[in-house]
């Protein structure tokens, strides 16, 4: 998608209008237009708003504020990371602002983090920017760092060598299509150990709730349970994200990722904690009664 700074930025407000959530627009209010390019893959923006901070934006969509990030950042990533008995082998999908990987870095049992990004001008971006966010690209030596296609270096990646998956993805369009699929699916639950978990991005219940029921109906089929989380962003479509979870099959384990197996026990959250863990699986009735979640 190609997109103008005059389509995206009307009198001093960024107006975000997307035929993904038809009817609808989130506006933040500009106070100066930081970056605007065509990455190799996608339209780029960064801007200083009046009220929420840097804000980054990909094809017209917001991907994070400074003043709201945590809230995505930490439950994306705290949510499979605690419902893990002790996770040393961590994948990030996508998640190329460096939040995910931010959070990740806070669990000093990890031992090996990949990331796969497609993007390397959303990398460049972040780090330009969002130093908050980014700053583990250049402190960790627990990480690597891999620009290119998570579709295909999954495929190569060896059978049940990963703990955690954590796919932050943008929306199923563009970039983003392939990870949207069953066949990705079958690919994660191949690499996952016994009793890995796989966290994605799960869309908006206000706006997808069929969406969000085809990946409990197809892409948990493989795996031993799947849960959909609700997490409050407020700069997100309708104010709100959710959090698919799949946790694979191991002898002796119950599987589900509705409550932390371990001590919260990490610093500096701002959103996340054992209380939210679990507050994110209670759901509407009108989605409760609609989703095939398990167990």
């Amino acid at each position: 998608m190609s997109l103008d700074s005059a389509s995206l930025i009307e009198n001093g407000w960024f107006h975000e209008k997307n035929e993904q959530w038809p009817g609808q627009a989130n506006s933040l209010q500009v106070k100066e237009v930081l970056l605007h390019e065509k990455t190799k893959f996608q339209d780029l923006l960064v801007f200083e708003s009046t009220s929420y901070g840097k804000v980054l934006v990909l094809d017209g969509v917001i991907q994070l504020t400074e003043k709201d990030e945590m809230s995505y950042q930490e439950m994306m990533t705290h949510l499979p990371m605690f419902a893990h008995s002790g996770p040393k082998s961590v994948l990030i999908v996508g998640a190329g602002d460096g939040g995910v990987l931010r959070e990740v870095c806070r669990h000093p049992g990890v031992e090996k983090i990949v990331q796969c990004e497609i993007d390397e001008g959303v990398v460049n971006a972040a780090k330009r920017f969002f130093p908050t966010v980014s700053y583990c690209y250049e402190s960790d030596s627990r990480f690597t760092l891999n620009i290119g296609d998570a579709v295909k270096y999954i495929k190569e990646t060896e059978d049940e060598s990963v703990d955690v998956v954590i796919v932050d993805s943008t929306d199923p369009a563009g970039p983003a299509e392939g990870l949207f699929s069953a066949e990705f699916y079958t690919e994660l639950h191949r690499v996952l150990k016994p009793g890995g978990i796989v966290c994605s991005q799960g869309e908006c219940l206000w706006v997808h709730a069929d969406l969000i029921d085809m990946m409990c109906l197809n892409h948990s089929k493989p795996f031993a349970s799947c849960e959909y989380a609700s997490i409050q962003v407020p700069t997100y479509p309708s104010g709100q994200i959710g959090a698919f979870l799949c946790q694979k099959a191991a002898d002796g384990l119950e599987a589900g990722c509705r409550k932390p197996r371990r001590a919260v026990d990490v610093e500096g959250l701002r959103y996340y904690s054992e209380e939210m863990h679990g507050a994110a699986f209670a759901l509407p009735a009108f989605l409760k009664s609609k989703l095939h979640t398990r167990p």
